[in-house]
């Protein structure tokens, strides 16, 4: 699934291409998962101007005209396509939005179909199931709150930093690499860290996660950009996705194992085991 630099370079390829322009069409061409209905939906984006793109977390938010939102999760393979009209319409396209543009129109790609498009009024976005609980942004905590937020529950790190309502945006490659740099084992307590390890850790998850942002997202499965080009940051990845493979500081194997519901990778010699889970 794509996390916050994923998402991230999506907004701000969206904010280039679409802002301003004005939606004179819809075609769906399937409406499992899009809210309200395939009539209300197309009906309601008619007409409809984009005037903002933002994210919370891995969610997308599109502003659009006269007050209402759209609200667009990618899931595991939702993409946004910006292409020419002249481009034939791919067989997972499920939704094209036709601008009053240069030869380009908008499209929503997915090819397992779990991604979701919702409109809800702008005033009300923010109150929905789904965004009202969302916990804190990882590039704006400040490094006391993350400490404080840790420290004061006991759960193991690895799934902590993964839970959306505790913070948003960090999946399986980011929580891996920046426990990794840290030094600390995926499952040890969040409570048990000591307060400058924690520190540590927040510094790190916001290198790493500005990096990623700057290379345009880790590209190890499908993501790819509006532009369709894959991001850079798989080539810097230390431990995900390196199984077996010798750790970058000692030599060791690089492990993966299950961990919650939910794989880890680690160094077992640089991320030493807790006693206490």
């Amino acid at each position: 699934m794509p996390e916050l630099p994923e998402v991230e370079t999506v907004v701000r390829a969206l904010r280039q291409t679409i802002i301003g322009q004005t939606i004179t069409g819809v075609d769906i061409n399937n409406s499992d998962r899009i809210f309200p209905d395939k009539n209300e939906f197309a009906a309601l984006l008619h007409g409809k101007k984009f005037e903002g793109v933002k994210r919370r977390g891995k969610n997308i938010l599109i502003d659009l005209s006269g007050g209402h939102t759209l609200w667009v999760h990618l899931k595991m393979t939702g993409h946004f396509y910006y292409l020419p009209i002249t481009d034939p319409i791919a067989k997972h396209d499920h939704i094209v939005f036709h601008l009053n543009n240069n030869g380009h129109n908008l499209r929503f790609n997915d090819y397992r179909r779990f991604g979701r498009l919702r409109i809800y009024r702008t005033d009300e976005i923010m109150q929905q199931k789904g965004l009202v609980e969302l916990g804190p942004e990882p590039l704006e905590i400040t490094s006391e709150e993350f400490v404080n937020l840790l420290s004061s529950r006991r759960r193991m790190i690895k799934p902590a930093l993964m839970d959306q309502y505790f913070i948003v945006g960090i999946g399986n490659i980011y929580a891996d690499e920046s426990l990794y740099r840290t030094r600390i084992h995926p499952r040890r307590l969040t409570n048990s860290v000591s307060k400058p390890k924690l520190r540590e850790l927040h510094g790190h998850i916001q290198k790493i996660l500005k990096r990623a942002i700057k290379m345009m997202g880790t590209s190890v499965d499908t993501f790819a950009g509006v532009n369709g080009q894959p991001g850079k940051y798989q080539k810097y990845l230390q431990v995900y996705g390196r199984e077996g493979e010798p750790c970058a500081k000692c030599g060791q194997a690089v492990r993966r194992e299950k961990i919650g519901s939910r794989s880890a990778h680690y160094c077992p010699r640089c991320q030493k085991e807790p006693r206490n889970w």
